[in-house]
């Protein structure tokens, strides 16, 4: 009796039979597996309404906990270096394994799933970075609660103000807590929705694609972000155990988004601080995309096999530059993906703009991927910022993790 009562308030067993439901629908009846997509969507919709007011709450109260506002900036140019750095080492595994497992060599390009690329090929496709302030709402949340945070800690009745802030945010996490119980719905219909319109049988023409790709950001979860938090004696595999209600999440609905509230209010859970979770996370989800960075890399050294062109060692290194700065730039814009492979196919004029259309019948499969490798890699970075900083609680992260000291 208690194991069946065990079972049915798991969430993790609820998302995994949801996931294998959505597949199973989508497979056997397509058509009514793409009508599942709002059962998905609306999921997602209803997660977003949390990201901000949670990024305004957990700021706020983070900053007037830390008091010292120089160590503000300096997580902050931390993060970003380490961003830069992370994504650039991603960058070039992209490209490094691309070329040692040629995933474009002998693709019979008559037999694959073309999508329309007219959205992304025509006019311009180049990144602004005006564009890119102005349209990214987390962004400027993130800047508003810096700003406010400074400011409320400097008034004289912030004894008085802060206990109402965090009133707030006890509710708005119940609230979050709420959401999340419909996880499994979400996951099913994202699942449901993914199959039934793209169908399995898609895979196959670029099934050696789809297989690096996987490959490729599994080798970096756990050896490049596992070499990270083993820097400081934690292990990938317990903190993957930690979030894998999240991670599941993600992969049924294809969104690192959905996941994003619970996954700031583990790491507190974890032992990291509040005021480098609320910095770290946020900005991870513009300027830290780790998936991103390998599947544009492989992508367009995929695209260079698949019509025959040898890049020199010069236009790698100017893919790179493009990329290091473009992958950034489009984050939170609608088709990010295809921008930025737009707009570095046409600054470069070596690869035919037009073999996007070979990516876009998988592409849905593969943003599991890097949604994934995306949501491990900006938890891993708070993670690490905060153990450089001296801002991380062992003893809470042994207790979350359910283990002793000399477990690790």
């Amino acid at each position: 009796m208690n194991m069946i009562k065990k079972i049915a308030t798991n969430l993790t067993f609820w998302v995994l039979f949801a996931i294998t439901s959505g597949i199973l629908v989508g497979h056997f009846f397509p058509a009514t597996g793409v009508a599942m997509q709002p059962l998905g969507k609306y999921f997602i919709d209803v997660i977003k309404l949390f990201i901000n007011p949670i990024i305004l709450l957990t700021i706020v109260t983070g900053i007037c906990g830390m008091g010292d506002f120089k160590k503000v900036g300096k997580v902050g140019g931390k993060a970003l270096l380490y961003f830069e750095i992370v994504t650039t080492i991603a960058l070039l595994i992209g490209i490094g394994v691309g070329y040692l497992l040629e995933p474009g060599a002998s693709v019979n390009t008559s037999i694959v799933a073309k999508g329309d690329i007219s959205k992304y090929s025509g006019g311009n496709v180049s990144i602004s970075w005006v564009q890119f302030f102005k349209d990214n709402l987390t962004i400027q949340v993130l800047l508003f609660a810096i700003t406010a945070g400074i400011v409320v800690s400097k008034l004289k009745s912030k004894e008085a103000i802060l206990p109402k802030v965090y009133w707030m945010s006890k509710y708005v996490f119940r609230g979050l807590h709420l959401v999340m119980k419909l996880a499994p719905i979400g996951a099913f219909g994202g699942m449901a929705y993914t199959i039934g319109k793209y169908g399995v049988a898609t895979l196959v023409p670029l099934g050696k694609l789809m297989a690096c790709v996987y490959i490729t950001m599994a080798l970096f979860i756990f050896l490049m972000l596992g070499a990270v938090l083993r820097y400081y004696k934690i292990s990938i595999w317990k903190y993957l155990g930690f979030i894998k209600n999240e991670l599941l999440i993600v992969l049924g609905t294809s969104s690192s988004e959905a996941a994003l509230p619970s996954l700031m209010e583990k790491l507190e859970h974890m032992g990291c601080h509040k005021s480098v979770v609320g910095l770290v996370v946020p900005a991870g989800y513009s300027f830290n995309l780790d998936g991103t960075s390998i599947y544009l890399s492989m992508a367009i050294i995929f695209l260079a096999q698949v019509f025959h062109i040898q890049l020199s060692l010069e236009q790698i290194i100017t893919i790179i530059g493009i990329l290091m700065v473009t992958s950034k730039g489009a984050a939170g814009v609608t088709g990010s993906g295809f921008i930025i492979l737009a707009s570095t196919l046409t600054a470069t004029k070596v690869i035919p703009i037009e073999g996007l259309a070979l990516l876009l019948g998988v592409d849905r499969f593969m943003s599991e991927a890097r949604a994934i490798t995306n949501f491990i890699g900006n938890g891993v970075a708070a993670i690490f910022i905060s153990n450089n900083e001296k801002m991380f609680d062992r003893s809470r992260m042994y207790k979350a993790f359910g283990m002793h000291k000399n477990e690790l």
